[in-house]
């Protein structure tokens, strides 16, 4: 799968809880907990920027270039690709654009140059643009076939729960919850050249906080060639909504399922 921003600069809680943690703080009971505490709208992160999710639209590339292939590399080191992360501004322009997968300086600098060159149209939350990060690749052929940077979406926030997991057949909050997945970041790049990939699956168990953010996770299914470290890095920028008990969140931990595209 795609690799997100995992540097940690920009992990923080992606998602509007702030029902839930206020009747934390006030220890309610699951008879005056708040309705549907569950249902959140997506927020920016520390600095302003969303993610793609429920409410907010994928920017759109409208305007590209070339990426130049530079002179005089060997066909058999031609082959690869560069990705980077950027934040599309409301105006539909790249910046801050950080390199998170490099396949050597003269590519990578084609491909930034490619990109500096291109043109969006804007991610939107309710009909209004606001900046959303992004990544994008620029594959390289050997055949030095002509290519151009391409949006892809590895860091995503998810859709509100179904209110089954939170309200028993009673319509009542149930006694007790697990944490919910609200927020993923890709733990590997897709692999462009493979054909037909086969999908391979690691198991990581992880601590959730009362804030919905891992606190300890550890891999106990685990997959070769450094799978494991790239779970585990993806993982830990997760977001949950916590687990509850007697509409109050707790700590808890749960198992969640990384899958990897491979051979």
């Amino acid at each position: 799968m795609g690799h997100g921003k995992v540097t940690g600069e920009k992990a923080s809680l992606m998602l509007g809880l702030a029902i839930l943690l206020a009747a934390a703080s006030a220890g309610v009971s699951a008879q005056n907990a708040p309705e549907k505490f569950w249902q959140y709208h997506q927020v920016p992160d520390k600095d302003g920027v969303y993610y793609v999710g429920p409410e907010v639209t994928e920017p759109k590339m409208v305007k590209t270039v070339y990426a130049l292939y530079p002179s005089g590399i060997p066909a058999k080191q031609l082959e690869g690709m560069t990705v980077m992360a950027m934040i599309i501004d409301p105006k539909g322009k790249p910046t801050h654009i950080e390199l998170l997968h490099s396949h050597g300086d003269l590519f990578d600098q084609g491909a930034i140059a490619a990109v500096k060159q291109s043109a969006f149209e804007p991610g939107q939350l309710n009909g209004k643009a606001v900046p959303v990060w992004i990544d994008v690749r620029v594959v390289y052929q050997a055949d030095r076939s002509r290519t151009t940077p391409q949006v892809v979406i590895t860091e995503r926030d998810l859709p509100v729960p179904d209110d089954s997991k939170f309200l028993d057949k009673k319509g009542n909050i149930k006694p007790s919850t697990p944490p919910v997945l609200i927020h993923t970041v890709d733990a590997d790049y897709v692999n462009p050249f493979n054909k037909h990939p086969l999908v391979e699956i690691a198991r990581v168990s992880v601590v959730v906080g009362t804030d919905g953010e891992p606190k300890e996770a550890r891999v106990t299914r685990g997959l070769a060639f450094g799978k494991d470290e790239k779970a585990h890095a993806a993982v830990m920028h997760y977001r949950f909504i916590p687990a509850t008990k007697h509409g109050v969140p707790i700590e808890s931990r749960t198992d969640v399922l990384v899958p990897f595209a491979t051979l």
